[in-house]
């Protein structure tokens, strides 16, 4: 074989052209001592808190503790093949997840990896888990109603676009079953939500995914499972990694998102884990000192973000939606092209206006016997613009969802609520609060006046109009046709047991056959002189042709 001299040197000469000097600095120290997915590792003496390192194995981890000879860091995944005298290197990253819209759809866990068996995901964007909340200047009030589908929410309790409310309650009171509920009548809304189980049994969390499948609420949702099998530092970093996920399309698309964090109770107890093993001073229930700036790090990340240009992850290329479709280069945060973006070579500048987006964020936090005046249950409470208490004893009593209309309370929404709903709701609640009291004293055996009577029969009747089934949301147009009928005296001759059937059969009157009243509502979002009086018409009609004897 004769060998071809000039072959090997035009090979040669390409490989000398193509050559590249790169370097890859990364400190190497070696883990000291292990256990229960908490390392101490010796060496790393440039690392950065909160930076990601990877093992020996494969494994990745996280420097949570920075001390005087050594690192403590927690081992996210599998500990059990991290060993004593194993070499940890650096990377000099902070932790970030992959986002973008191969993420919707999919069952991920918090690192972003694949948890539904349809194939490993590859993504061309990563977001930060930690990020900086806006301040105020890049934020706008909220002004726009996130619906639930719920009567009794979103009339008494409602959620606007950027808020954050809390569903708080004993374990067992139905506070999955709202948020399960408000994604899926988010269908057609163009919401992105996000899903976040936090020790959740895995078996649960297949049943909520295969409900949310059955109504086609997987096309525009996200779960991420941190399941009560997984280490404790999986569940710790579970909601961070959610609100990433979410915060991509806000900020980049400027896209109406929503995250459910079920629930922050077992990320608390999750830290506390981890804080007691990195040896971090115990404190109140023995949670950690910072436990107060664990939640609220998370939850100040949702808003109602103010008119602005797009943005996107530092160093990456984005084809979509720049000007006249072009590429550009952005920087997260970033509000304009300014000078440090348009420097980028050979790239375009977005100025394209957004329209803001919106982060809501609805945490549950679980109480143990009521007691929400506990440690976590204050702190998340006094970080969030409202909350929705869900009481035992109307749970078992057949209130369905049993909201507590006293001690809820929404401190946003109102702004945000549909006019028509706002007008009629004022007298539901007071209506409530005055059965609640008149129940009460009833009990005793008191005979009642007429008035008192009048009101305590009004008030059942609105109980049992706001009884809901689940995975059953309501159009705002059947809430408010419904609530109206309710405040307006309609139902109080009606038996108890029959409110349900003639609410029932008044919303399937308005919708096959006189669908433009229907419509007129829904456009006009208030209820005006003519449109009441076309109301007070059909449903004295209809009234008329329902009664008990024939059953409508």
């Amino acid at each position: 074989m004769k060998i071809q001299v000039d072959e090997i040197t035009s090979v040669i000469k390409q490989e000398i052209a193509q050559y590249k000097e790169q370097l890859e600095a990364s400190e190497v120290g070696r883990v000291i001592a292990v256990g229960d997915g908490v390392t101490q590792v010796y060496g790393l003496s440039n690392a950065m808190a909160g930076e990601m390192i990877e093992y020996e194995n494969g494994a990745i981890g996280q420097v949570m503790n920075l001390e005087e000879n050594s690192v403590g860091a927690v081992v996210l995944g599998d500990f059990l093949g991290v060993k004593e005298g194993d070499t940890v290197r650096t990377t000099g990253n902070l932790l970030s997840v992959p986002v973008g819209e191969v993420m919707v759809g999919r069952v991920v866990d918090p690192l972003g990896r694949a948890l539904d068996g349809k194939g490993a995901i590859v993504s061309e964007h990563r977001w930060p888990l930690e990020y900086k909340a806006p301040g105020i200047a890049e934020r706008q009030p909220v002004r726009e109603p996130l619906q639930t589908g719920i009567k009794a929410i979103d009339s008494m309790i409602p959620i606007g676009r950027g808020q954050r409310e809390l569903i708080i309650g004993d374990r067992k009171t139905g506070k999955t079953a709202i948020a399960i509920d408000t994604i899926i009548n988010q269908k057609d809304s163009g919401v992105i939500c996000v899903y976040v189980a936090i020790g959740l049994k895995e078996s649960t969390v297949a049943g909520i995914v295969e409900t949310l499948r059955d109504h086609h609420a997987m096309d525009y949702t996200i779960v991420v499972s941190a399941s009560s099998a997984d280490p404790a530092p999986l569940q710790y970093i579970a909601p961070y990694a959610g609100c990433a996920m979410a915060e991509y399309f806000m900020y980049t698309q400027g896209r109406h998102t929503l995250c459910i964090y079920d629930d922050l109770s077992k990320q608390a107890q999750a830290y506390r884990q981890l804080s007691l093993l990195l040896r971090r001073p115990p404190g109140r229930e023995a949670y950690p000192g910072d436990v107060f700036y664990l939640h609220s790090r998370l939850l100040e990340r949702s808003c109602k973000l103010a008119e602005r240009h797009a943005i996107v992850p530092a160093g990456s290329e984005y084809k979509e939606g720049g000007a006249n479709g072009k590429t550009y280069i952005g920087v997260p945060g970033r509000w304009e092209a300014d000078e440090e973006v348009k420097n980028h070579a050979g790239h375009e500048v977005a100025t394209d206006p957004l329209s803001g987006g919106s982060l809501t964020a609805l945490p549950i936090i679980e109480t143990l016997e009521g007691e929400v005046a506990a440690y976590i249950p204050t702190n998340v409470i006094s970080i969030t613009d409202g909350q929705i208490y869900l009481e035992p004893d109307l749970f078992f009593a057949g209130v369905r969802p049993a909201v507590n209309v006293g001690i809820s309370v929404s401190r946003v929404g109102g702004n945000a609520q549909n006019k028509a709903m706002k007008k009629i709701a004022g007298s539901l609640r007071l209506d409530l609060a005055a059965f609640r009291e008149l129940e009460a004293f009833a009990q005793l055996g008191t005979d009642l006046d007429t008035a008192s009577q009048r009101q305590l029969d009004r008030g059942g009747r609105m109980v049992e109009l706001l009884k809901q089934g689940q995975y059953k949301p309501y159009h705002v147009t059947d809430q408010v046709l419904s609530i109206y009928a309710g405040a307006k005296g309609y139902l109080d001759d009606l038996p108890i047991s029959k409110v349900a059937e003639f609410e029932e059969q008044m919303l399937k009157h308005f919708r096959d056959e006189l669908p433009e009243v229907w419509q007129e509502l829904t456009d006009k979002g208030a209820i005006d002189g003519e449109l009441e009086a076309k109301l007070k018409e059909v449903l004295g009609n209809f009234k008329t042709r329902f009664t008990p004897e024939n059953e409508g």
